[in-house]
């Protein structure tokens, strides 16, 4: 038996398998488009590492 839930809206699912949950690891359509609307907007992001923040600035350089 497995039992999780939605990652979106947290209805509890449980079932013999994921094959019973088409859309899993969502509950249905409307929770897998507002996840792809959120990637989409890119309200989900992953830190960088080591980014341009990280980049010496020209009066660090002393290049004008």
């Amino acid at each position: 038996m497995i039992r999780t839930s939605c990652p979106i809206c947290e209805r509890v699912m449980e079932g013999q398998s994921p094959k019973e949950w088409p859309q899993f690891p969502f509950c249905g359509e409307r929770c897998k488009t507002i996840d792809l609307g959120r990637w989409l907007k890119e309200t989900y992001r992953l830190p960088a590492e080591g980014g341009d923040d990280d980049a010496p600035q020209p009066e660090e350089t002393g290049i004008p």
